[in-house]
């Protein structure tokens, strides 16, 4: 049964990330294409995923009904959705709300103009930690034991000549960050945006962390750092909201 419950759960993530045919995902998991579709089968059933015309499996409604409820339950989003929003109005620019959840951190909140440059961040999406201003921010209020829980899953990739892509210049790095209290990401997921981002802490520890990010022939690192007054004092008043 616990077999069953971590395959269903692998799955889910698989076609989260990309929808697939069952030939695709019976390949991917080693598995018979006749189990793998009575695995899909019984997943539709409860909602937690449907099929498309085309024969590729996606996620289901009622799991993104779930999902909306999970992040709907979170106090850190419920503390910081006006605070995201009075940032984004004061900054002009995309403000996320990323949150510690027990070994993953996740988006789940963010203010963004319609008509602006769309980003590849999404509220519920896994926050890659060694490549993101939040998830620097996180990590660097974390002891060894909390971080090596957050990466302990981590493939590293280089997404831009920029990425950090070992532990040991991650931790150098997450070392001055400590320091001043603010991380960034600069060009590190994306050659054209930067981000700078600060903590939001708890009396039990970090929980969370907020950032502004924007392309940066509109704001480069310099004109974000003028906005570190602002993070800060968004990062308190959510803290302050949350206990």
């Amino acid at each position: 049964m616990s077999q069953s419950v971590t395959r269903a759960a692998r799955i889910i993530d698989a076609i989260a990330a990309d929808p697939r045919t069952v030939a695709e995902l019976a390949e991917s998991f080693g598995l018979h294409r006749s189990t793998m579709f009575r695995e899909l089968q019984s997943l539709e059933e409860v909602g937690w995923v449907r099929r498309r015309g085309s024969g590729r499996y996606a996620l289901g409604t009622r799991l993104a009904a779930l999902s909306r409820q999970a992040l709907d339950s979170l106090d850190l989003r419920d503390a910081g959705a006006e605070h995201v929003r009075r940032l984004h109005r004061r900054t002009g620019n995309t403000v996320h709300l990323a949150a510690l959840m027990d070994r993953s951190i996740v988006y789940v909140d963010k203010a963004e103009d319609e008509a602006g440059v769309r980003m590849y961040s999404r509220v519920g999406k896994a926050v890659i930690p060694y490549s993101s201003a939040v998830g620097k921010a996180i990590l660097a209020d974390l002891d060894a034991a909390g971080r090596d829980a957050v990466l302990g899953g981590v493939t590293w990739e280089r997404h831009t000549e920029h990425t950090i892509t070992t532990r040991d210049q991650l931790d150098r790095e997450l070392a001055v960050v400590a320091e001043r209290g603010w991380a960034v990401d600069d060009r590190e997921f994306e050659p054209f945006v930067n981000c700078i981002a600060v903590p939001i802490r708890s009396s039990l520890g970090v929980v969370g962390a907020i950032s502004v990010s924007a392309v940066r022939m509109v704001a480069d690192l310099e004109r974000l750092q003028t906005f570190l007054p602002a993070l800060r004092e968004a990062a308190d008043a959510i803290a302050d909201e949350i206990g």
